[in-house]
This record gives C-alpha cells, sequence and structure tokens, in this order.
C-alpha cells in the first residue's frame, strides 16, 4: 500500500490540514501523556490538554461552539484490525510521523468494506488534520516501531457506552459505543470481542506500508 502525505491531493477527500493553529504548546502537553510500547490506549478526555488555551480554539472556531472532549490515543500498533465513523470530524495531531489508515463510509455495502479501497497517509510530528466524519479511520500506526501519541478531538460524549437498544439494520448492528461505528476485520482481536464484523481483504499492516 503506498504511503502519501496528509499535504498530497488524495488526502483532501478524506479531511484537511489545520494550519489555523499554533500546536507547539499543544504537543508539548500530548508528549506528557503515557504511550504504551506493547499496546494501543484510548482516553477520550484528558484534563491537562483540555485546560490548555487552544481548547477553547478548537471549540469555538473548529466545532463551531459545540461541547468537545480532547484525549489521546497512543502506543504500539502495527495492523490495522479494523475501521471507524463518527458522525462528526475528528482532530488529530501527532507527536510523533504516523500513519492514518482512511477509507470512505460511502464505499460500505450491505455492511461490507473492501481493505483494498483505503488510503494510507503519513501525519508527520507536529501537524494536525481534521479527518471527515465520512472517513473511516481507527489507531494510526507506528512508524519506525516507535510508539505513537495522537490527539483526539471530537463532540463531547463521543467514544463512551454505547447506549441501549435492539438493533433493526446493519448499522445499528456497527454501533459499539456513543457516536461510534465499527467494522472489524475477522483476524482482528476487536472481532474476536464480539464488534461487526465487516471488513473484507487484506488485514494490512506496517510491512505492506511503501513509503
Amino acid at each position: 500500500m503506498k504511503v502519501y502525505k496528509v499535504t498530497d491531493k488524495e488526502f483532501c477527500e478524506f479531511g484537511r490540514v489545520l494550519s489555523e493553529y499554533d500546536f507547539t504548546e499543544f504537543v508539548a502537553a500530548l508528549e506528557k501523556c503515557e504511550a504504551p510500547a506493547d499496546h494501543v490506549k484510548y482516553v477520550a478526555s484528558i484534563k491537562e490538554l483540555e485546560e490548555l488555551k487552544i481548547f477553547d480554539e478548537f471549540k469555538t472556531k473548529g466545532f463551531a461552539g459545540m461541547p468537545i472532549q480532547i484525549g489521546c490515543t497512543s502506543g504500539y500498533c502495527t495492523t490495522m484490525n479494523a475501521l471507524e465513523y463518527h458522525k462528526a470530524s475528528e482532530f488529530n495531531i501527532a507527536t510523533v510521523d504516523t500513519i492514518l489508515i482512511l477509507g470512505k463510509q460511502t464505499d460500505i455495502v450491505d455492511g461490507k468494506y473492501d481493505t483494498s479501497l483505503c488510503k494510507a497517509f503519513l501525519l508527520p510530528r507536529g501537524m494536525g488534520v481534521e479527518v471527515y466524519a465520512t472517513s473511516l479511520h481507527y489507531a494510526p500506526m507506528s512508524v519506525g516501531g516507535v510508539p505513537y501519541q495522537v490527539s483526539v478531538v471530537l463532540p463531547k460524549g463521543t467514544n463512551l457506552d454505547k447506549p441501549e437498544f435492539t438493533p433493526t439494520c446493519i448499522e445499528e448492528q456497527m454501533c459499539c459505543g456513543s457516536n461510534k461505528w465499527l467494522l472489524a476485520h475477522p483476524d482482528s482481536p476487536e472481532a474476536e470481542n464480539g464488534r461487526f464484523v465487516g471488513l473484507v481483504g487484506k488485514n494490512y499492516t506496517i510491512e505492506d506500508m511503501e513509503f
């Protein structure tokens, strides 16, 4: 799989570079978050990040006044395993070079998504992007064997507990959290844990990336 840069034109259908913010202070604070060496960790809301000045900028300018949360995904990941989407954009800022694997929600057909349609993008250290609501995404991939740290800015309450309801359609079967819909690869830990299996094709790893 070819790895593009988020500054390449191929990224435009999935998101945009956040060039209107100064991430210097934010990245320094994000670097203090734990980055496990052997697994992936996600925290939806981190007090130290939400106390920074940029929180109000994200809330006011980025999400037009909506309540938001700033969390972090970090650790060591070398396999795609799943793709998810939210019904809102997500801001990601990285402390080290990392790879985002992205797809299009519109390419899901009858609850199935062909992973050959994915594209991979290098998100460099210190750069931020908006990932559009229609873009499938999941845990970033580690580059060079180094644990990653990527902020996750979303509407408040996203990725928390799934509401209780009886699914009546395929999309409702994908729901596994608040504002969270996920398709797992059959060969993934997510599938073993009962997540909706919707990915068909190769479960891409870091070895498949062509820089």
